[in-house]
């Protein structure tokens, strides 16, 4: 399946006029609601958040999935990951770089208090300052007054009345309204400055669903999520909530899921590859997904800076049977990566310079181990963390194999009991070895793939990756004046990304999920997350 990416908006600036955003207008007829139970709770899958649920401290899937249910920002994302209105009526420049965002009336958080231009200005100068120390505070960076390294209003923002506010970018984005729908971009109400920490354990919002109530957050167990009645935008569910299960295996979640104990599971456990399509007749789906595997070495470890690290990242990545890999252990539900990014994603090349570090080469392999040996002789075990509730132990193992097996070297996987506590690790910069790496897209488009995984001082840019060729090529993607020239320069970003290798890309995801005879209209969106609000319970 292709999906449709809008993508950087194909005008060129130099003979421009007004970019307008409408999307789903107020007052646009929409489809008639699935029919259904409107009270029943809808069981899903999930893991513990590893923060709390603050939208721009929150860049993990196992709060995504929360933040993305119970906020709703200036725009939404279709199943197709087209762009249409949510608190937006419109967004508008004359040159892209300058913006007028006008919101629709009668928007409300679940506390009744109106949804307003400082909801969202407050919320995004909170997320960007730096001593807040947000996790996605990157994604204002071409807001003007953002600062990497000090405390700075975003003077790019200003309130012009109750339902107005405009933004001043620090150089032209014709696609800059794309990026909207991302949770970072939320709107925040008064409360949450009152007490952040507090704010996050039981969030108030403005989106579909809201927190149960107090103790709806049952650490490690699940979350429980009822729909909001002050939320009348394009995501209106069709059913009463979500009762999002934390499991510690994928295989206990599809066991439930089998017996009828838990409705919907977007993450098949290796073990059930081959049944699922016959365990799950007419109520499974195997498509593309905008997600991105990839193995990550720390470069604060010995042996992995310098030139030893870049022969010895070129040697890992050549050691790695990426193509018997994804045959064997996935057996078609994963594809071998050629870039950085994503197949489903407008842009994205399998002839890229360089790309064959991506390739199985057994002889090239061995020679660039050897000749970083002799920069600084190996020693010890190769260590490939990663989170064992996720359902990944089975590919690590035959990652380690293949090195080992490739290099002569010791190779094992490191288990860590939840994503959290992986995670954790990685922010702390306690790592011994490599670890499992990912990217789940916030927004479809070639530069989500890039920036805030690669960018000098991006917020998930875990690993301290650092180049001012990249960061350079970055840029004047984003101000390009078309999709072709934009392209272009996202490839040459991705080009140095071949020969740095911060990231050792492995394959792409699909999503491949299972639903029970409990629930219609399952449909899996483009980044493969299932569209929560449109599943009814029979």
């Amino acid at each position: 399946m292709k999906i449709n990416r809008l993508g950087i908006v194909a005008i060129s600036l130099a003979a421009m006029g007004a970019l307008t955003l409408s999307g789903c207008a107020a007052g646009t007829e929409k489809a008639a609601a699935p029919k259904g139970d409107s009270k029943a709770i809808i069981t899903t899958n999930g893991s513990e958040p590893q923060n709390p649920l603050i939208p721009t401290n929150t860049a993990e899937t196992g709060g995504g999935k929360v933040v993305t249910s119970v906020f709703a920002g200036l725009v939404s994302y279709t199943a197709k990951g087209e762009l249409e209105n949510e608190v937006a009526k419109s967004i508008e420049s004359d040159d892209a770089q300058n913006w007028t965002v006008t919101l629709e009336d009668g928007w409300k958080f679940s506390n009744d208090e109106p949804v307003t231009a400082k909801s969202f200005v407050d919320a995004w100068n909170y997320g960007a300052l730096f001593s807040n120390a947000q996790g996605s505070s990157y994604f204002f960076d071409d807001i003007a007054g953002f600062s990497y390294d000090a405390d700075s209003e975003l003077t790019g923002l200003k309130v012009v009345d109750e339902k107005t506010f405009t933004v001043e970018l620090v150089a032209p984005e014709a696609d800059w309204p794309l990026r909207l729908g991302y949770s970072a971009y939320s709107p925040l109400p008064e409360v949450a400055f009152e007490d952040m920490a507090a704010f996050g354990e039981n969030p108030i919002g403005n989106g579909p669903y809201m927190l149960k109530g107090e103790g709806a957050w049952e650490h490690d167990v699940k979350i429980d999520l009822v729909t909001n009645p002050a939320y009348d935008g394009v995501r209106k569910p069709a059913n009463g909530g979500l009762s999002i299960v934390f499991y510690d295996s994928q295989d206990a979640a599809y066991a439930d899921v089998q017996g009828g104990n838990l409705d919907v599971l977007d993450a098949i456990p290796d073990a059930a590859f081959e049944t699922y399509e016959s365990d799950f007749p007419e109520r499974s789906v195997n498509q593309p997904a905008a997600v991105f595997q990839a193995l990550n070495m720390p470069y604060y470890l010995e042996h992995w800076s310098g030139k030893e690290g870049e022969l010895r990242r070129a040697a890992i990545s050549m050691s790695i049977n990426r193509d018997e890999i994804t045959d064997v252990i996935f057996q078609g539900t994963r594809t071998p990566a050629t870039d950085f990014t994503s197949p489903v994603i407008d842009g994205y090349s399998d002839k890229l310079k360089g790309a064959d570090v991506l390739e199985y080469n057994k002889k090239e392999a061995k020679k660039l181990w050897a000749e970083a040996d002799a920069i600084a002789p190996y020693t010890g075990t190769f260590d490939i963390a990663y989170n064992s509730d996720g359902g990944h132990q089975a590919w690590v193992d035959a990652v380690a194999n293949s090195i080992k097996n490739t290099l002569g070297i010791k190779a094992v996987g490191k288990a860590y009991p939840t994503f959290a506590a992986a995670l954790d690790d990685r922010d702390a910069k306690k790592l011994t070895g490599a670890t499992r790496a990912g990217w789940q897209a916030d927004y479809p488009s070639l530069f989500n793939f890039l920036a805030p995984l690669y960018q000098t001082g991006a917020g998930s840019n875990k690993e301290g990756y650092s180049s001012k060729e990249f960061d350079r090529l970055l840029k004047e993607g984003a101000a390009a004046s078309s999709v072709e020239e934009a392209t272009a320069k996202y490839q040459e970003a991705q080009e140095v990304l071949l020969k740095d290798l911060p990231t050792l890309p492995l394959w792409y995801s699909n999503v491949t999920g299972v639903w029970a005879e409990t629930v219609d209209n399952v449909v899996f969106g483009w980044d493969s997350v299932p569209m929560y609000t449109d599943i009814t319970k029979k």
